[in-house]
Parts: structure tokens; C-alpha cells; sequence
């Protein structure tokens, strides 16, 4: 059976470019090259599309390429040579703006390319902080409590409201960027203004969260039809860090303990699966996610977020807890890249002409 080439699009215009490219790297190296022939396309901080020999941060000297706009060849043109490249399937591994917001996703759908992950309306929803909670709340699905603010309303935010309506102390959070960036705790007015100022130097929709004081746990999720989860694993943080930052996911390499599986009971684990299932079924996610979720004193647990393009560094949840249940890095691709394939094939079922 001949190999399928794969076209791995990382970088990107994104404050997580960095990090996409820390795990674009791991995809190009663990990828079975017996079934696949992986491509490599960087997309720069300013947005240009590159095609590389390997996944790294240099853009200089490497061919630009345009987009082929045919879907009935969709693909790709090297501008130095003329080459076009046509790959089987698409794996964006774009984290945050423009990759995990539904962005990528719409433009192969456009020309019918197939691609790994969740589609349009499922990574727009889980991108935004404020949809996907109102989508949860909406399915009764327990999340914690929060409000929200848009720039033009940024001089009619009230600490003592907020004080009042979600206790001190409480999270600030722009609305659609992950790892981390643009959210601070605040413990008291004296940290308020700077948290709100860079909540919304990232974004135009700012969340102010209650604080949730408990276990952080992650939740792997993978399939269509019949999604599955893994057990759940927890990050158990350094008492340096007052709530898992940027600093402690990626820079410090003694913040963090990761626990996978995590020390819960059958009972819990149980509840977290099904509870990261449902959140996974009620945002229209597709192909995996990552589901973060937490776990208070009193047993309640709450769902956080969901991820819908989860990072695969290696110091990444997502794949360790697939291969905490058996299935290896390089299997766990393989099987994303067979859903994915699969999944474009049903959808082809669907007519898009109409004769009266």
C-alpha cells in the first residue's frame, strides 16, 4: 500500500508559535515514515508559508509557498521551483490564533483537503472561553463561575462588583489564547489593574473567573463515533507558582509533577471520564482533545477547558496518557491520521448541489 503523504503545519501567527513548533517537531520525528511521508510547512510569526527539510524556527532561505486555490487539486506551489505539493491529509498543529480557533480548519475544508481534528464550529467553540462555557453550562455540564467584558466596555469594569459576585481572589483571562498567556490571579485591588490591562493587550474579550481551589486533572479524549477517554492524570504545581503560568508549563523545568495516571479513586476516575466525554460531545469536537478539569475538596469536579489541538512536547499530557494506557507515540499519530481520513470519507456522503 503506498505511503500517504501528511503535511505537518506548524508556527504560525500565534503567541504559542514557539510551542507548536516544540511539537510539530515531535510529530515529524515520531510519525511512522513506513506509512507516511511527512511534510513540513512553517508558517512564520508574520504569517508567510514556508516549506522546510525540518521542524524549526528558521524561516530565512527556506521556499515560500502559495496556495493552490482548486479543489479539485488542492495543494500547495513552491514559488522558487514551480514544485507542487498535494499531500493525502493535512495535521495542523497550530496552537491558539488562527490554528486552534476554527481559522486553518475553515480554509481545508474550503478546498475538501482532509485534516486531523476537530472542525470549524468545534475548534471555534472550544477556542473561546466564553462560548464553550455558556455551550457547557447550557448542557449542564458543572464549570465554575465567571463574567464578561469587552474592550469598549473595559472602563466600566468594577473590582468591587466582581469582588462581591465571584470572591477574592478570582482569575482574569483573555477569552481566546491558550498556555497560559494573558491570565494573571488577582488577590486583591492592588493586582487588578495590571491583571485586566494584560488580559486584554492579547485579546478584545477579556473573562474574570472565580478561583477554584483544588486538583488540577487532564483528560485525554480520541475517536468520532465512539469517543473514549483515558484515565485522568494530574499536574500537581510548585508552591512558587500561584496557579499553572506560562513560565511553569514551558520555562521551569521543577514546577510541575506530573502524576499519569492520577491518584483518584474508580469512582472518580469514572465521573471524569464521563464528565470529559460529554464536554467533548457537547462542543463538536472531532478526532482528540485534551480536557482540563478540576477537582475540589468536596469531591465536586468541574470542567476548565478543552483543547482542541493539545500539545505534543515532551512534557505534554496528551500523549502520555495515551501511552500510559498502552499506545505509543508513534501509534497514537497513526491512529489520529486513520480518524482523520475516515472521517473526511463519511463526510463525503453529503451532497452540496441542489436541482429543484
Amino acid at each position: 500500500m503506498a505511503k500517504k503523504s501528511i503535511a505537518i503545519i506548524f508556527g504560525g501567527k500565534s503567541v504559542e508559535h514557539q510551542i507548536s513548533i516544540n511539537s510539530a517537531r515531535n510529530i515529524f520525528e515520531y510519525i511512522d515514515k513506513t506509512k507516511f511521508t511527512p511534510i513540513p510547512i512553517g508558517i512564520s510569526p508574520k504569517g508567510n508559508w514556508y516549506l522546510k527539510t525540518s521542524v524549526d524556527n528558521t524561516f530565512e532561505g527556506c521556499d515560500p509557498l502559495a496556495l493552490i486555490l482548486s479543489t479539485q487539486n488542492p495543494g500547495f506551489k513552491n514559488l522558487n521551483t514551480d514544485e507542487v505539493i498535494s499531500p493525502d491529509i493535512v495535521f495542523p498543529v497550530l496552537h491558539g490564533t488562527d490554528g486552534e480557533d476554527g481559522s486553518i480548519q475553515g480554509l481545508l475544508e474550503a478546498f475538501e483537503l482532509p485534516f486531523v481534528g476537530t472542525g470549524v464550529l468545534g475548534s471555534a467553540l472550544s477556542m473561546s472561553k466564553l462560548y464553550s462555557k455558556k455551550l457547557l453550562q447550557s448542557a449542564n455540564i458543572p464549570t465554575s463561575k465567571f463574567l464578561t467584558y469587552n474592550y469598549s466596555e473595559k472602563n466600566t469594569i468594577d473590582f468591587d462588583y466582581l469582588n462581591a459576585t465571584l470572591g477574592l481572589p478570582f482569575m482574569v483571562k483573555a477569552a481566546n489564547l491558550g498556555s497560559s498567556v494573558g491570565v494573571a490571579k488577582v488577590n486583591s485591588k492592588n493586582d487588578f489593574n495590571k491583571a485586566v490591562e494584560e488580559a486584554f493587550r492579547f485579546d478584545n474579550v477579556v473573562l474574570f473567573e472565580e478561583y477554584i481551589s483544588g486538583r488540577e486533572l487532564e483528560c485525554s479524549v480520541m475517536g468520532n463515533k465512539e469517543p473514549m477517554a483515558s484515565l485522568p492524570a494530574e499536574i500537581v504545581i510548585s508552591k512558587e507558582y500561584e496557579f499553572y503560568t506560562y513560565e511553569a508549563k514551558y520555562l521551569d523545568p521543577n514546577a510541575v509533577e506530573l502524576k499519569v495516571p492520577a491518584d483518584v479513586d474508580d469512582v472518580v476516575a469514572k465521573q471524569i471520564q464521563h464528565l470529559s466525554l460529554r464536554a467533548y460531545n457537547a462542543l463538536g469536537c472531532e478526532d482528540f482533545s485534551r480536557v482540563d478539569l478540576f477537582l475540589k475538596d468536596n469531591g465536586e469536579i468541574l470542567i476548565n477547558e478543552i483543547n482542541t489541538i493539545p500539545g505534543f512536547t515532551n512534557s505534554s499530557m496528551f500523549p502520555m496518557m495515551w501511552q500510559e494506557r498502552g499506545i505509543s507515540f508513534t501509534d497514537l499519530i497513526t491512529k489520529l491520521i486513520e480518524m482523520a481520513l475516515t472521517k473526511h470519507q463519511e463526510k463525503q456522503r453529503v451532497s452540496n448541489e441542489y436541482q429543484p
